[in-house]
């Protein structure tokens, strides 16, 4: 098969997530918890909490279900993968602000007219 987008990795990983989203009965929040304790199960790096930022906002969760999970996968997984868990997540959630800030900033200069 040929592909001819530009970003093949990112649309494979896209086409995975809603085919996963489709095939899921979870709840939106419990199925967010569940990946966010599936991402600190494999060491996942932040990029890959970046990417479930957005849907565990639109799903209401806040970061004490994000810590109450973090602590209930603690002695399954260990300390160090959860310490490592909320730093990569503290720096996914850095790298979010920072771009909403750039859009933010992209937009209040395109309405002024600067």
């Amino acid at each position: 098969m040929t592909t001819t987008s530009e970003t093949p990795v990112l649309d494979t990983l896209a086409a995975m997530t809603v085919d996963s989203l489709e095939r899921c009965g979870l709840p939106p929040d419990t199925l967010i918890l569940t990946r966010i304790a599936a991402l600190a199960a494999s060491d996942a790096p932040p990029i890959s909490y970046l990417a479930h930022i957005d849907p565990a906002m639109n799903a209401d969760l806040t970061i004490t279900e994000v810590q109450d999970v973090l602590v209930a996968i603690a002695p399954i997984v260990g300390t160090a993968r959860v310490m490592t868990a909320a730093g990569n997540i503290a720096e996914a959630l850095g790298v979010a602000i920072a771009v909403a800030e750039t859009r933010i900033g992209a937009d209040s200069e395109a309405t002024s007219g600067n």
